[in-house]
Parts: structure tokens; C-alpha cells; sequence
């Protein structure tokens, strides 16, 4: 494991292994084995504070003489004798009593699902809607199977279905016809859709507006037209570990799940969910493998979505159901590994957004693929050229690269952050009641960086924009509020309607007074910048909290060298929330160290799903 670690997890490390040790006393392990037992569960603790879910000991030194320790300490169940041990052993894998118990609970409610065929024939109606929304496709013209409609099919047939794919690779779109596909099949289905954060929510339920009318009227009318945050869906009411009003004994009224973005889904989020959905619901997970995993432990999504094979029972059903040559229907090479989940997955590969040959697209593929020297060939391709004013000039395509290794941020780079906002500014100073135009404005551009403090760290960028904003708008140099001002607020507040990650802008009511508007479906809400959750600037955001957003065009700010910081996950999935362009400033040795360091968590759920299903 890394030796540096911040000083809280040091010290929570410190405390626990001590405790560990008196509880090991307590119960007669000799000083040997519960100073062995202490070891290892600093070591652990360390490991959780890092998004591990369980402890390699095979990793550490002298793995035989600390599970022998452990083994020895009293204090240590086993997946076959758990009892009230505050660690689990099993095997090579060391756990906290509580995420073992989340692991196995969240395995056996997705085999349960799994195992859950449906018995009940497809109807001809759904079957005829299923070609019919997807006739159109090129896919499906050159006789070649349409993985959108395949996923579809399977949600017919299926009551676990897991669909991963990168943006712009169709998966809501997909979702609203395979929702119209269920509702044709069982049409007083009740829906419930729901995502991580607020603006992932949002942004299912615009789907469900933008890609509704492709589906007959009355259909359409049944789909839903409100996505909630899985804490609201769960009537979250008290404190971060649980608290829920719906659980495995008060079971959710639903007869289908939606979850976009379920790969910010940690084990304890994702096991509390998933167990209030009653036994005959259809659960579909929509997320991206390829993301940054949770910022709590586990990455549960990636292992749920690791096995996209097809049995040929499945196949041929597919076959059946689509209209298709079971030959055409071709799943990818391999699995990540074996879950016990094939027939339930489906990755979805062709990018609709990008273009099989545009520049982001190409390296958003070549970075998820771990194709560092091609990755850097692109970039170097896309360098931009320093114009006569020291601004970069800008290229046609969709990506730039300023390739800068000095600690701060160079003028070029800070010109090309203001730059970005420059129609916001516009609109700012066009008319800042035009709540309207002002927000589309902001909407279209966002610095991402991948540090939240230093010179290129998430408060400094989003000052920089801060200070030029109140020069546009004629505010005082340090002024707190001014209109224009951008906050994501960082706390639930279920009084105000304001959930962590939405964003607002302060703008002048007709009064003349400030006010924090945070623009939704259903209209602007004004809120005084007093009443306030907990916030933070919002022109700069990390790209943590950037996930489950998109912008026409994004600045991602790397650190001036390699970093721990930096993964792969991290790289693709900030220069994956562009749509359009991307400007990428960092050093050639930070991308190629992010490309080499893919993320990788110590979790056994693949394990205890195999078990679940058995040999």
C-alpha cells in the first residue's frame, strides 16, 4: 500500500489497530498474535480509506506469519463462521465485519435477480415495438446486431440487466426505448428512475423528455417524467451510513428500477438499494466500467459488468426476439472475468458523439485502452501553437493539447480558461435578469481539474475565473456575492429542495437583490445566498465531481507531473465529459504516468457472486 497517506487516515489506522489489539488481549491471543492482528488491521484500515473494500495480505510482507496471527487472534471469523468478529478472514482477503456483510448481501441480491428469467412470453406488441424503434438503425440495415436492441430485449426477458458504455454510445437513449418496450409489455409498470447525484438525475429525466416522442403516444404518457437521487428514492433521513425508510423489510413500490450512472455506486450505496427493490422488479444498471469508481469503498459497477457473454440459450432467444442470425449476434472476446452474470450484460461500444475518427474520440479510446505511446502521438498532433498575443491558437478539431510542466498555470492556459467563459461573460453583461440565456451561457463550458488544492488544484482555477467575473460585472475586488457568482452546493438540504452537486448562479432579482438561481425542468428557483447548504465555487470543479455531467467544451487541468493522483479512469472520464472539444494542459509525463496506473480495488464481490451460483 502507499506510505502517503493523509494524517486522518494515519490516525483512524492508528486508533483501530490499537483497539484491536486490547480486544485481541481481552480474549487470551498471545502479545505475539494480537500485535500481528494489530498490524494487520492498520493496514486494512489504511487500504478502506483508500476505496479498498478488503485487504490483500498476499501483498504485504511476511503474509504467512499475519494470517497465521490472525488466525491465532480470536478476533477473526471466516466466511464459514463469521459471528460477531469484527474481521473477516478469507483466504488471502482480510475485511471489516461490516463490508463483508455488505459484499455477500449485495452478491446474493443480484444472483436472486439474476436467477429471475421471466416466464411470461414476450407480447406481439412489444415485440413489434421492439423492431420498430430500432429499425432505423445502421446496424441493424447491414444485418449486423444492434446492441441497443439487444439490451432491450434482454430487459423483455431479464429481471437484472447491466449495460456499461462510454458517452455518447447511446445508453439513454437506449433506456427510454426500452422502457417503452416494458411499458408495452406490462403497461402499469410502476418506473422508478434514479442516479447518484442531482444532476445525474436531472440529466436521466431530460432523456426521458428529449428521447420520449420516438415512442407512441400513449406509451409516452406512462413514462416518468421525474429522476430522484437513490438517497431521496430510499427517503434518506438521517445520517450518512443509512437511515433509510425503504430497506430489505420496507421494500420500494416499484416494478422496475432505472439507476443511471451506477458507477459512483459505492458497496454500502449499492447494497442498501438494491435490497429495497422487491424480488419481482427489473433492475437496470446504466454506467460506465471504464469511470472513476466510487469515492466510498468498492467499484461495484466494474465487477458487476466485468462478464458480457452470452450463453447459447440466450443467443438464440436474442436471435428470436430481434429478428437476427444468432451468428450476428458476436459478444466481446472476453470477459474481465467470470461473475456469474453473463446473459445479463452488455457493453455498448460504437461512440454516436465523437465519430469513429475524431481526435477525442481517438484518444479517449486509446487512454481507456492503456495506449499510452498512441495516446501521446495524438496530443502531440493536437499541440497548439502559441499565437504573436502568448494565446494558444485554436485548432479546428476537437482536441488541444498545452503541453506545460511548470508548477503554475501559464498565461496561455489561464487565457484559454477565461476564454471558455467568455460567452457567459457576454451574457452577464448583456442582461443579467436573463436567467434563461445566463444559465445556457455557463452550461456550455467547465474547467475540470484533477486536484482540488495547489497551483493547479480546483480553489486556485476557480479564482482565477472568480476575479475576472467581478471585473466584469464591476464588483468590488474581494466581494463575497456578485452577480454572476457560481456555487455547487456540497450538502443535502432536504427543506430547500438543494441536494449535493446541484449548481446556481447569483443573479439580480427585480429588486435588485441578489438571489441564487438554480434552474430545473420544472423552472428557476430562487434562493437567498443566506439560506445557503454548505457550498463552493463552481467555474472550477474536480473531476470527481464533474462525473454524471456533460459541457460542449471542457478545460481538464492535470498536475504539472506524474501524480498518485492520476489514473486512467481519472484521464478518460475528465476528457469524456466534453461533447465537442476538449483542451488538455498537462505535462507529457503526467498522461503517460495516468494512462500506466489503471485503478484497481481489492474487492472479492466477483468471488462471492461465483459462489452464489455455484460451480
Amino acid at each position: 500500500m502507499p506510505s502517503d497517506f493523509p494524517s486522518p487516515a494515519h490516525d483512524l489506522a492508528q486508533g483501530f489497530a490499537q483497539q484491536v489489539q486490547q480486544w485481541a488481549l481481552e480474549v487470551g491471543a498471545s502479545p505475539e498474535d494480537a500485535a500481528l492482528a494489530a498490524r494487520a488491521a492498520s493496514a486494512l484500515s489504511l487500504a478502506t480509506s483508500e476505496g479498498h473494500v478488503c485487504l490483500q495480505l498476499d501483498e504485504l510482507a511476511e503474509a504467512d506469519r499475519l494470517c497465521a496471527g490472525l488466525r491465532a487472534s480470536r478476533i477473526v471469523g471466516t466466511p464459514q463462521a463469521p459471528g460477531a468478529m469484527p474481521l473477516i478472514l478469507d483466504g488471502e482477503r482480510l475485511y471489516l465485519h461490516r463490508h463483508f456483510d455488505l459484499e455477500r448481501r449485495l452478491a446474493r441480491r443480484l444472483a436472486q435477480a439474476a436467477r429471475a428469467v421471466d416466464g411470461t412470453p414476450v407480447a406481439p406488441c412489444a415485440q413489434a415495438l421492439l423492431h420498430e424503434l430500432f429499425a432505423a438503425g445502421d446496424a441493424r440495415r447491414n444485418g449486423e446486431a444492434d446492441w441497443q436492441q439487444l439490451a432491450a430485449a434482454l430487459a423483455l426477458r431479464r429481471r437484472l440487466l447491466v449495460v456499461s458504455g462510454g458517452p455518447g454510445t447511446g445508453k439513454t437513449t437506449t433506456v427510454v426505448k426500452l422502457l417503452g418496450c416494458l411499458l408495452a409489455q406490462a403497461p402499469h409498470s410502476r418506473i422508478a428512475l434514479a442516479a447518484p447525484t442531482g444532476k445525474a438525475a436531472a440529466r436521466l429525466a431530460a432523456a426521458m423528455r428529449e428521447h420520449g416522442p420516438q415512442l407512441p403516444p400513449d406509451l409516452r404518457a406512462r413514462l416518468p417524467t421525474q429522476a430522484l437521487t437513490v438517497h431521496r428514492l430510499l427517503g434518506g433521513h438521517g445520517g450518512r451510513g443509512g437511515g433509510f425508510k425503504h430497506h430489505a423489510g420496507h421494500l420500494l413500490p416499484i416494478d422496475v428500477l432505472v439507476v443511471d450512472e451506477a458507477s459512483m455506486l459505492d458497496l454500502a450505496l449499492a447494497a442498501r438499494l438494491l435490497e429495497a427493490v422487491p424480488a419481482s422488479a427489473r433492475i437496470v444498471l446504466l454506467g460506465d466500467k471504464d469511470q472513476l469508481a466510487a469515492v466510498e469503498a468498492g467499484q461495484v459497477f466494474a465487477e458487476v459488468a466485468a462478464d458480457p457473454g452470452l450463453s447459447p440459450a440466450c443467443l438464440r432467444e436474442l436471435a428470436t426476439l430481434c429478428g437476427l442470425d444468432p451468428a450476428a449476434i458476436v459478444p466481446p472476446p472476453a470477459a474481465v472475468q467470470r461473475t456469474g452474470l453473463a446473459d445479463h450484460v452488455v457493453w455498448l461500444r460504437r461512440n454516436f458523439r465523437f465519430g469513429a475518427d475524431s481526435p477525442l474520440g481517438r484518444l479517449a479510446r486509446a487512454v481507456n485502452a492503456g495506449h499510452g505511446a498512441q495516446a501521446l502521438a495524438l496530443l502531440h498532433q493536437a499541440q497548439a501553437p502559441a499565437a504573436t498575443d502568448g494565446a494558444p491558437a485554436r485548432p479546428a478539431g476537437s482536441l488541444r493539447w498545452l503541453p506545460q510542466s511548470q508548477p503554475t498555470l501559464s498565461p496561455a492556459a489561464q487565457q484559454c480558461l477565461l476564454t471558455g467563459f467568455a460567452p457567459f461573460f457576454e451574457a452577464l453583461r448583456r442582461d443579467p435578469h436573463d436567467v434563461d440565456a445566463v444559465t445556457t451561457a455557463f452550461d456550455r463550458f467547465r474547467v475540470l481539474a484533477a486536484l482540488r488544492e495547489g497551483d493547479r488544484g480546483v480553489a486556485v482555477l476557480d479564482e482565477l475565473v472568480a476575479s475576472h467575473a467581478r471585473r466584469v460585472v464591476n464588483a468590488a475586488p474581494q466581494a463575497l456575492w456578485y452577480p454572476g457568482r457560481a456555487v455547487l452546493v456540497t450538502r443535502n438540504d432536504d427543506g430547500l429542495q438543494l441536494f449535493n452537486g446541484d449548481v446556481g448562479i447569483a443573479l439580480p432579482g427585480a429588486d435588485g437583490a441578489l438571489r441564487v438561481v438554480f434552474a430545473s425542468p420544472s423552472g428557476a428557483r430562487a434562493v437567498a445566498p443566506a439560506r445557503l447548504p454548505p457550498h463552493q465555487g463552481a467555474f472550477a470543479l474536480s473531476v470527481h465531481r464533474a462525473q454524471g455531467s456533460e459541457f460542449k467544451e471542457v478545460l481538464l487541468v492535470l498536475p504539472a507531473q506524474a501524480s498518485r493522483v492520476l489514473s486512467r479512469e481519472l484521464l478518460h472520464t475528465g476528457l469524456t465529459r466534453a461533447r465537442s472539444h476538449v483542451t488538455v494542459v498537462g505535462s507529457a509525463a503526467a498522461i503517460e504516468g495516468a494512462i500506466a496506473a489503471p485503478t484497481r480495488r481489492n474487492s472479492g464481490l466477483g468471488a462471492r457472486l461465483r459462489e452464489e451460483f455455484g460451480p
